[in-house]
């Protein structure tokens, strides 16, 4: 029937079947609205900066997302749109409002840490525009009622006691010195551990940002006799005061949360200072991610996703998913992610929201990494409550 059709039409008729079939090729590539054309994402974290060893793998996974997007859907491109906070909670008003000043920005992945996101999030909040972070971890983000606000792993209420069952039931210690940089995330990291490990804790002490000399608190944690230290905190005060409490005699266990969970905590020490030392992150490892993620990452980057990078991959392709089904308006998105109940190719987590932003208690994990050889490597699962 077609070889007859075809003889009755000739050649004019094949060249516009063939017209019409490259259109629908084309078609297929882009969202059912074309208006979901020329989007941007936003990226908010410490890009650059002596914490950006933390972000780098999460802005990677995004942008690895995003690349593999365009790649499939070459006529209706999505760009990033980087805000680098350096981490710093006083830059995040004049980013924020440049964010939402730039109406083709209609999603936000971040912001990255927890004090940016108490400055940010409001402005956010006003302009519509969703947000998910892969990592601010602080558990008050999900209690201001904004509407806009997602958190794409779990928050401290889960890290801090995983953190401080691992101390009691793993390390078995009694004598915890508890240090902190007065961050919104790093005091409210402390005290959960606190909180837990009750009279375990013989003292602790308070350090602040930027801070470089440490030795007051070197000699208080040297005669506490306590053989544990954790540091609620980010990297940039806690490399160096590493440093200067092995040199300083200690050597206890130094352990952290996810805040110190980058290559800076080995490279600004040195990997002999840094032998040994934990972290824990409400993540799994990302080294151990579904399907091609891992590999598709060393090929992008020439080396392993660091942590959250697999977190950062999803939340990217959900924002992509919604953009890919003609969603165009910041309005879209976030009604989008109200009824979003998907796992994620990359972490298998299940991101489905209850009413303040935060994910089934069931999905998330708390993992411990180590130092070991010059790396970040996956320990164990922190014990469950």
């Amino acid at each position: 029937m077609r070889q007859r059709f075809t003889r009755v039409l000739g050649g004019v008729a094949l060249v516009a079947l063939v017209a019409a079939g490259a259109a629908a090729c084309k078609k297929e590539e882009t969202p059912a609205n074309s208006a979901a054309c020329d989007l941007k994402i936003g990226f908010f974290g410490a890009i650059t900066g002596a914490d950006a060893g933390l972000v780098t793998p999460i802005k990677q996974g995004a942008d690895l997302a995003v690349a593999q997007y365009n790649e499939k859907n070459p006529n209706c491109k999505v760009t990033v749109a980087p805000f680098d906070s350096q981490g710093a909670p006083t830059n995040a008003s004049g980013l924020a409002k440049s964010a939402v000043a730039d109406t083709k920005i209609v999603a936000m992945i971040g912001p990255a840490f927890s004090g940016e996101s108490e400055v940010a999030n409001p402005i956010f909040e006003e302009a519509g525009l969703a947000g998910i972070t892969p990592s601010a971890t602080r558990p008050s983000l999900s209690s201001a009622g904004l509407k806009i606000f997602h958190r794409g792993v779990g928050n401290d209420d889960a890290q801090g006691p995983a953190a401080a069952r691992y101390i009691k039931d793993v390390i078995k210690s009694t004598k915890v010195f508890v240090v902190d940089d007065q961050s919104a995330y790093g005091a409210g990291l402390a005290d959960k551990v606190k909180s837990t490990l009750g009279t375990a804790v013989i003292k602790s002490t308070k350090v602040t940002d930027n801070q470089q000399d440490f030795s007051a608190v070197v000699s208080d944690v040297k005669t506490s006799g306590a053989d544990v230290l954790f540091y609620g905190g980010y990297t940039e005060e806690a490399a160096p005061f590493l440093k200067q409490l092995r040199a300083g005699g200690y050597t206890g266990k130094f352990m952290g949360g996810d805040g110190i969970n980058d290559a800076n905590m080995i490279s600004v020490p040195g990997a002999t200072t840094a032998e040994g030392v934990l972290a824990t992150c409400p993540c799994a490892p990302a080294t151990a991610a579904k399907g091609t993620f891992v590999a598709d990452f060393k090929k992008a980057y020439g080396n392993d996703p660091g942590v959250y990078a697999d977190v950062a991959y999803d939340v990217a392709n959900i924002y992509l998913e919604a953009i890919k089904a003609g969603k165009s308006s910041r309005a879209d998105i976030l009604s989008f992610l109200q009824s979003y109940n998907k796992a994620g190719s990359a972490s298998g987590v299940t991101y489905k929201w209850d009413a303040k932003g935060e994910l089934a208690p069931d999905q998330v994990k708390v993992y411990v990494f180590e130092v070991k050889g010059g790396a970040w490597n996956p320990l164990a699962e922190a014990p469950r409550g």
